[in-house]
């Protein structure tokens, strides 16, 4: 549950961001559904997904250098985190504005985090990101980020920073119901702007974060309802209004350089193309641009100052009718320990370590799909809190010509099982019904030790008890592994089974798989057991059961 202060300090956040990360990894899909300007490449609520990523990283980086002392960041780290992770890690057009907006609204909050502060952050960010585009249009996420601060600074002057979230957040689903009726392409389309549903979904968190409550009102839908086309002057002044006509590439950089030559970049790159988005200050900027010419794009950058991180996404490439036949596939694998590890990469896979506390970001995700050197890849995050972050790796991956399936494993021991049944001789639609009807068919449990007295569905637990959890429920309380072991065998047995799967951690004897495997045999006919050495890993016991 969020914190219920009414107050934007560092702890609120670090909860607005991690809730927007939430809120975004769920809306995803449908925000890449409506994209359709100013590119209808189906990227922006990935685009979205990403950049909140990396602010949000950031500002867990922020709260890890403050440990191992007894105090936390003070609001101001926080918010210029969040707003540094933001614009270095921004992506495509929408991405980039957000950085700016959360850029704009860091200015203010590093000053005040109090209700009238947040009032004019808001008013703050939706100015700056207005200036950073060169060629505003409204029916965006612009007009959306205006209305909502618009509607903040209505808020009463007693109101505190719950109403003042609130209130953005119902002029930002208001503003975004409109613009279907403000640009031609979207009315057509018969869909709101995803930049501004990607916004509205922000803010939502931004409530939630200050309250503690999710905010007021129904869901935003993808659709909106048939509005009439904008006058045919108004539609002129909308550049890239049929998107399939529009430049070959994106381009995307960073950019250390002065103001004075950031400026004249402006104006160099605003000759080349459109959508053109340059945001940050202080010697950083993200350069965000549509061109033909992609080299003299970057040469412009080279010209102002030191590009780096350079992104050049071929839009073609994305509209051509099929792609060749994939000369190979891989499976990408996380896992949880470096002994599974080692026994994936046995078995021809690629695979990522999740460190305990530490879960693989998505770059971290894309750069092992890389590594793979593949046409197909087959995904297997086996952790259910990953869902969202391997989907959006997953989507980059996509954007790179790589054909990549999902696999949604929650756990190390399905992942196992969806190895097991890999054959990259088959047809890969094949292959991916196997692995993932393996997976599914497969039950998994951990044994964990409780760290703190806490409720659970199996009663009250205290602090060094053995947690037994099925399907990610706590099943048995006990008091050592082996008793706990055995009764989560026995309850995940009792509903038949034929191959059990254990995983041991770094610091479990041998004797106790040996005991299970007795255990096994002695009381389950027919019901084979194998067993693996996990190395380094946050549980002792991973149990699954086909």
């Amino acid at each position: 549950m969020p914190q219920t202060a009414d107050d934007l300090d560092a702890v609120a956040v670090r909860t607005w961001c991690s809730l927007a990360l939430d809120a975004l990894g769920r809306e995803r899909e449908a925000i890449d559904a409506i994209n359709v300007y100013p590119v209808a490449d189906g990227d922006t609520g990935t685009n979205l997904y990403l950049t909140v990523e990396s602010a949000a990283a950031a500002v867990e980086a922020v709260f890890a250098a403050h440990e191992t002392g007894t105090s936390v960041p003070s609001t101001a780290d926080a918010v210029r985190a969040m707003a540094h992770g933001a614009l270095i890690g921004a992506r495509g057009n929408s991405g980039t504005i957000l950085a700016q907006l959360l850029r704009g609204m860091a200015g203010v909050l590093a000053e005040g985090a109090g209700a009238g502060s947040l009032r004019a952050a808001l008013a703050r960010a939706a100015a700056a990101a207005r200036e950073a585009v060169a060629h505003p249009v409204e029916g965006t996420v612009l007009t959306v980020a205006a209305e909502a601060a618009a509607a903040a600074g209505r808020a009463p002057d007693a109101a505190g920073a719950t109403a003042v979230a609130q209130a953005a957040y119902e002029g930002a689903r208001t503003a975004l119901d409109a613009t279907p009726g403000q640009l031609a392409v979207l009315g057509r389309a018969g869909v709101v702007d995803a930049g501004g549903r990607g916004l509205v979904a922000v803010l939502g968190a931004l409530v939630e974060a200050v309250s503690g409550r999710a905010p007021e009102g129904g869901p935003v839908l993808s659709t909106a309802p048939a509005a009439p086309a904008p006058a045919p002057e108004a539609a002129a002044d909308c550049p890239g209004d049929d998107p399939q006509d529009g430049p070959a590439f994106e381009v995307i950089y960073l950019l250390e350089a002065g103001d004075d030559a950031v400026e004249r970049l402006r104006a160099r790159l605003d000759g080349l193309g459109d959508s053109l988005v340059v945001v940050g200050g202080d010697g950083l900027w993200n350069v965000h641009v549509h061109v033909d010419d992609a080299g003299a794009a970057v040469e412009a950058g080279v010209e102002a100052g030191r590009p780096y991180r350079i992104r050049i996404t071929h839009f073609a490439a994305d509209r051509i009718h099929a792609r060749p036949e994939p000369a190979q596939r891989a499976v990408v694998v996380v896992v949880p320990g470096d002994g599974l590890g080692s026994l994936c990469a046995e078995a021809g896979a690629t695979t990522v370590l999740a460190r305990p506390g530490e879960p693989p970001a998505s770059g971290e995700l894309v750069d092992a799909i890389r590594r793979a050197h593949a046409r197909e890849v087959v995904l297997l995050p086996n952790d259910g809190e990953l869902r969202h972050t391997a989907a959006a790796a997953a989507e980059q991956a996509r954007a790179e010509g790589i054909r990549v399936a999902l696999i949604p494993t929650r756990a190390a021991v399905q992942g196992i099982a969806a190895l097991a049944v890999h054959e990259p001789d088959r047809s890969f639609d094949e292959d991916v019904v196997a692995m993932t009807a393996a997976a599914g068919a497969t039950r998994y449990a951990e044994l964990a030790v409780a760290e703190r007295q806490s409720w659970t569905m199996a009663g009250i637990c205290q602090a060094g008890d053995i947690l037994g959890l099925v399907d990610g429920d706590v099943a048995v309380i006990g008091e050592d592994v082996p008793e706990t072991a055995r009764k989560v065998l026995d309850r995940m047995l009792a509903a038949g089974g034929e191959l059990v799967t254990l995983v041991l951690g770094e610091d479990v004897p041998g004797t106790l798989a040996d005991a299970l495997e007795e255990h096994v045999r002695e009381r389950y006919l027919a019901v084979d057991t194998v067993v693996y050495r996990g190395g380094h890993q946050c549980a002792p016991l991973l149990i699954g059961v086909e």
